[in-house]
């Protein structure tokens, strides 16, 4: 069958607007299979603590704890993005571009080294994996330090500051 030349474009792009509508129609029902309250925003630059670790890092994306690629992409989590990492007695603060939030300290979990999270993989020890609970979930987000012999500094810090939080609440997944 010999299509017209503007025929075979025009349903090639049907094809693709389609197959774009579908892609588009599965990342909305994603952001709704994980129903999670707002995020803590970061505060105004002026009413930040101070910060005990800072560093310039790569947001990777936020995960269910435990399946590296059950992405939650609710609340711009599944957007990939440069960001600044800020540790204080208040938390984890994320500043990005995408949208920046903030892990309050009693939401830490612990702090690991991992070679994926969310589809993405590095080299071994590549990224610092943050556990945090919000809501009813317990998640796992991955950043990768620009500079990534600060690795071990980030583990040990968050992983003390999530020891010094009360024991978890009765049926919490930790």
């Amino acid at each position: 069958m010999d299509l017209p030349k503007w025929q075979a474009v025009l349903l090639l792009v049907l094809v693709l607007l389609g197959i774009y509508a579908l892609m588009w129609r599965g990342w909305r029902r994603r952001g709704r299979k994980h129903d999670l309250p707002p995020l803590v925003p970061v505060p105004a630059v002026a009413e930040l603590p101070e910060a005990r670790l800072s560093a310039g890092a790569r947001y990777f994306g936020t995960t269910v704890a435990g399946d590296w690629l059950d992405r939650v992409v609710a609340h711009g989590l599944g957007a990939r993005s440069a960001c600044r990492l800020q540790l204080s007695t208040e938390g984890l603060d994320v500043v990005r571009l995408a949208g920046s939030f903030r892990i309050p300290a009693e939401a830490l979990r612990g702090a690991r080294h991992d070679q994926g999270i969310a589809g993405k993989v590095v080299p071994p020890h590549g990224i610092l994996v943050v556990t945090w609970r919000h809501g009813d979930l317990t998640l796992d987000t991955g950043f990768r330090l620009t500079e990534p012999d600060g690795h071990d500094t980030w583990v040990r810090s968050i992983s003390t500051m999530a020891k010094r939080r009360p024991e978890p609440a009765e049926g919490e997944n930790a």
